[in-house]
């Protein structure tokens, strides 16, 4: 039988103890404080590979949102000016200039709709799993694909970062496979070190892992 023995300690000046409580207090506030969007060097990570299935990063819903607005300028702007130019310049009739001007206002509709709350509806549909087999990557709002990548099959990976994925922290896993079916398979939205720990644990680190 085990018997715990305890010692009183003498106590301690109150400056003294006030001190001390100050300083437990405050060392800790000091270790996991860092600077915004990073990490903390002391927190523990949770593994890559846990069966776990995941949604992609928030930060992809701005992303997407941010390219079909440039899309949407890059259609619905030249179409505008193109309008204006016909109705200043072709004598057409008033019913005709209305439905073209209601036709672009329908395309404008259409696109603004899409490059707004699209991206919020893919994102909800859109999610991956990673364990020791392979990975999963589940996506498709009208149609569902749930798609799967087994290690052995996987024989390079990349991870690439356009200008807009590198100011949202964001990267795209691109998976080469063996075969003919899905033989690339990209799955952008990742955080970007998260993207690379994904590379990092399909690539085979042993022999009997390669095709």
């Amino acid at each position: 039988m085990e018997i715990e023995h305890s010692q009183e300690l003498p106590a301690e000046p109150a400056g003294d103890a006030e001190q001390a409580r100050a300083v437990e207090t405050a060392e800790p506030a000091r270790a996991v404080k860092t600077a915004p969007g990073e990490a903390s060097e002391t927190a523990p990570q949770p593994p890559i590979a846990d069966g776990v299935l995941r949604a992609l990063d928030p930060r992809a819903v701005r992303l997407d949102r941010l390219v079909g607005w440039i899309a949407t300028a890059v259609i619905a702007g030249p179409a505008l000016v193109a309008l204006v130019i016909v109705l200043l310049v072709a004598s057409l009739p008033g019913w005709l200039a209305a439905a073209l001007a209601l036709l672009w206002l329908a395309l404008f509709a259409l696109l603004a709709w899409s490059a707004q709350r699209w991206p919020a509806i893919a994102h909800r549909h859109a999610a991956y799993r990673v364990d020791e087999l392979g990975i999963e990557i589940r996506r498709g709002v009208l149609w569902r694909a749930v798609i799967n990548v087994p290690r052995s099959r996987v024989q390079h990976t990349d991870v690439s970062q356009g200008p807009l994925e590198r100011g949202h922290g964001l990267g795209t896993l691109v998976i080469y496979t063996a075969g003919t079916d899905h033989a690339r398979v990209d799955l952008h939205g990742l955080a970007h070190p998260t993207a690379l720990a994904i590379r990092d644990h399909l690539l085979p680190r042993e022999s009997g892992d390669a095709v």
